[in-house]
């Protein structure tokens, strides 16, 4: 069930912003403590071009006491929602289908923009039309408020090697709420509603394998980093496992499929790793033995063989 609220634009923005450039979207579930300030931090520079949209994913706290107080607080200043609970991918589906703009944003609600942010991509936007993705940069926070600022650097020119940078090599990060995607992107395919984590990889994938990148060095977006954040759930990401794999690989051309066995393998590293740290044993033996099956050589990654003998012999 979807529930839409009778907030929009303000009477006197309303021809202005009939068709926004950028469309924010705040998937919010359970996250009335911080969902305010996310929200202000849009609401507090967001003009004619922009437009916010919070779709509150069946919430079960505070979450649709917040929304109720945003709208009185910003009158007719955004819209919101409310669905029955579906997962983040469904949240963002919706937001696509309900967006009025031509390019979206996915705000985390335990996030912030960085103040006049959405200004600049706006220019941006408008100085690089050809452009598809736009990947801004991010600083974080951790929970001891230090900050680390994450700079784009340079992106490939062809997809082959930008979705190599992004899928293997690592040297090329992109975030929600740093990054913007044009609706054409999502042609291609929406974020799988099946998945519980890792829905992003699949649609940066194919938005990097296919369509113009542009990239803005300017800080865009706080990212809050602390242990219990969606995004280091051990357990979603377990339950999507290697799945990821296909539904990556699915999207993406022929010429790219000869990356499909090193990320298979890279997956199972990484499942390796989140099982070791959350202390499932039989889980990290599986995910070890399955990645060496597909490549024998990342024995060599001496930081997981070392976890893979403490494994075995029984020391964790």
């Amino acid at each position: 069930m979807v529930e839409s609220s009778t907030a929009g634009p303000a009477q006197n923005d309303l021809k202005k912003s009939a068709q926004p450039l950028i469309t924010v979207v705040i998937p919010a579930y359970n996250y009335a403590a911080s969902l305010a300030r996310a929200a202000q931090s849009i609401l507090g520079q967001r003009d004619g071009q922009t437009e916010l949209l919070i779709i509150d994913d069946g919430s079960t706290d505070a979450t649709p006491d917040v929304i109720k107080a945003l709208h009185m607080g910003y009158p007719e200043q955004f819209r919101s929602i409310r669905k029955d609970n579906g997962g983040l991918a469904s949240v963002r589906n919706l937001g696509i289908r309900e967006a009025r703009g031509e390019w979206m944003v996915f705000l985390d609600a335990d996030d912030e923009f960085m103040p006049a942010a959405l200004g600049k991509l706006v220019a941006h936007i408008h100085a690089h039309p050809h452009s598809r993705l736009v990947v801004g940069e991010h600083i974080s926070v951790n929970e001891n408020g230090n900050r680390r600022r994450h700079k784009v650097g340079s992106i490939p020119d062809g997809g082959f090697e930008r979705v190599k940078a992004y899928l293997l090599d690592k040297t090329l990060g992109l975030s929600n709420g740093a990054c913007a995607m044009h609706r054409d992107v999502f042609e291609q395919g929406g974020y799988p509603e099946h998945f519980r984590n890792s829905e992003d990889l699949p649609v940066f994938a194919q938005a990097l394998a296919q369509y113009p990148v542009s990239t803005l060095a300017e800080p865009l977006l706080l990212l809050y980093k602390h242990g219990d954040s969606l995004r280091h759930h051990v357990g979603h990401g377990q339950a999507v496992g290697t799945q990821v794999v296909n539904e990556v690989f699915s999207r993406l051309p022929a010429e790219m499929q000869s990356l499909r066995d090193d990320f298979y393998a890279q997956r199972c590293l990484s499942l390796f790793r989140s099982a070791y740290l959350a202390k499932d044993r039989e889980a990290a033996k599986r995910y070890y033995s399955a990645a060496l099956r597909h490549d024998w050589r990342l024995l060599l990654k001496t930081s997981y063989t070392r976890k893979a003998i403490r494994l075995w012999l029984g020391k964790r």
